[in-house]
């Protein structure tokens, strides 16, 4: 043992020497080499998660935590690995003599800045949070069909604790919830979000109530039957359509429908299918795309290295959001779709109106399920479950009260309360597969870019919308692909977006688009006309 101590010192005394002795090329490939297998071990991890959610059998979650919880401290060990900070310090000074949007330069910024948040974390942390999400995740597979909380309150009871160990690794801080948050949206914080939350219920909800006072349309046509594999089938051809390379990707059922990814030539979507509702398979197929297209165009020279991915969690959102929503329910979308989707399922379909089809998939309501929601109600699902994550982790609600306390927040913010648990705190899987906190705000996030995004690419490109009503969907994915998805992350979200967009983050450009859409479809009176009540 003692010979076997010196013979490493040795290797590691070597090893500095000749780290110290290297250009700043050398460095850098060395970086590169340590960061591409960080890059292996978490990729075999999403490849372990994507069959547990797919494929496995049930006996094999147990089991499957445990590979995950050794995959994800194995990583997280070499994520902290000293040599790496060492190497990282070293690359500072270089940096000064690199554009500071080259690719180099912002691999060595972005490298370092997770390098230092992930040192902060415990690899025994690590390993207990993985085991604990999938072994969550599990239980909430079985529980939610029998509307059972009672069995995920100790999951809850301890994604709430391991939240709240994991924001103390990075006090001092203003909230609890911010160091979930900037996890996943870098820059963010919970008082940055409040604000931004207040700004927008402040208008959606004129909006809500003048929608939801008129009668209904009529939605009838979605609900017949359409057969599963038809619907699979012509989900992955409009996914195609829009720019999802099945060479490297393929879409499969699941519960809760995700996006997976290995490498750039390996990004798998999800799907959930209901034989008596046309829109679960399709829009969550759309919605997933959107997420893989993203990972598929980030700039090949950055795959396998922290800056081959999307920018935040919210800049992604946007585009599974904007593919699914700004085009996905778009007339001019059906316009080329509606045909091919008619004589999918002419029994179905075959009297129903491009006009009544396009009402349909565009109906408002007050509902229960946050995935089913519509885009005008959408996000008081969102801002109802942000703020239940903050009373969760500053203590002044308990997971045992997480129900009652889930129906009264419905019943005032959405308008309409959950019977039973399965609908109420059980639908959404994030709680149960993760720490209790930092996720839910990034939808919403998304939807606002995802407005700001598409009002961008159209000034750059007006004749989009005509394009695709002839299927071609080439202008919108080649200016997302410039100015977004090529970056993968090399800046932050707000740089990104003053990059893409000419502006940081603005719900302006979101609300403009709710109004003028289904302003026309509910003929709703525009801002400043009518009353000072109006819309």
């Amino acid at each position: 043992m003692v010979e076997e101590t010196e013979q490493s010192d040795i290797q590691k005394a070597v090893e500095a020497k000749r780290t110290k002795a290297a250009s700043p090329e050398q460095k850098l490939a060395e970086l590169k080499r340590r960061l591409l297998e960080i890059s292996g071990l978490t990729a075999a991890g999403s490849l372990l998660s994507w069959d547990q959610a797919t494929y496995m059998p049930k006996g094999g979650g147990a089991t499957r935590g445990r590979h995950l919880a050794l995959l994800s401290a194995l990583a997280h060990e070499k994520s902290i690995d000293p040599a790496l900070g060492k190497l990282l310090d070293d690359l500072l000074p270089y940096t000064d003599t690199l554009a500071y949007d080259s690719d180099e330069a912002s691999l060595i910024r972005v490298a370092r800045r997770d390098f230092e948040r992930a040192r902060k974390v415990p690899a025994g942390f690590t390993a207990r949070a993985s085991a604990a999400a999938a072994a969550s995740y599990d239980a909430w597979v079985c529980a939610r069909p029998q509307n059972d909380f009672a069995a995920m309150r100790p999951h809850l009871e301890e994604a709430v604790e391991l939240a709240r160990e994991y924001a103390e690794f990075f006090a001092p801080y203003e909230h609890i919830a911010d160091p979930l948050i900037e996890a996943a949206e870098e820059g963010m914080t919970a008082a940055r979000v409040r604000t931004l939350f207040s700004e927008l219920r402040r208008e959606l909800l004129p909006i809500v109530q003048a929608i939801c006072d008129q009668p209904a349309p009529d939605d009838s046509c979605l609900k017949g039957y359409f057969a599963e594999t038809a619907q699979l089938d012509f989900s992955l051809r409009a996914a195609r359509s829009i720019g999802y390379d099945t060479d490297r990707g393929r879409l499969d059922k699941t519960r809760h429908p995700f996006t997976s990814k290995t490498s750039s030539g390996d990004v798998r979507i999800t799907a959930r299918a209901n034989e008596n509702h046309f829109g679960d398979a399709f829009f969550s197929a759309l919605h997933e795309a959107g997420h893989a297209i993203y990972e598929q165009s980030v700039a090949p020279a950055l795959d396998g290295t922290p800056l081959g991915s999307g920018a935040s969690a919210g800049v992604h959102e946007s585009q599974s959001r904007l593919w699914e929503n700004l085009i996905g329910r778009s007339l001019v979308f059906w316009e080329h779709f509606y045909p091919l989707l008619r004589d999918t399922f002419p029994n179905a379909l075959g009297s129903t109106s491009l006009e009544t089809f396009y009402r349909a998939v565009n109906k408002v309501e007050r509902s229960l399920i946050r995935t089913d929601a519509d885009e005008v109600t959408y996000n008081l699902h969102i801002m109802m479950r942000f703020g239940l994550e903050l009373d969760l982790l500053e203590g002044r609600i308990e997971v045992k009260d997480l129900p009652e306390a889930w129906r009264a927040r419905m019943q005032e913010d959405v308008g309409i309360a959950p019977k039973d648990d399965r609908d109420g705190c059980l639908q959404d899987v994030h709680w149960y597969c993760g720490m209790a906190g930092g996720a839910f705000q990034s939808y919403t996030i998304g939807n606002i870019l995802s407005a700001q995004l598409y009002q961008a690419a159209l000034e750059a490109a007006p004749d989009i919308p005509r394009e695709i009503a002839r299927g071609d969907f080439g202008a919108l994915y080649g200016w997302l692909r410039e100015n977004l998805y090529r970056h993968g992350r090399k800046f932050k979200p707000d740089e990104l977006m003053i990059r893409a967009a000419g502006a940081p983050l603005s719900v302006a450009p979101y609300i403009a688009y709710l109004r003028k859409k289904y302003g026309e479809l509910y003929a709703l009176p525009q801002s400043g006309q009518g009353s000072k009540d109006s819309i």
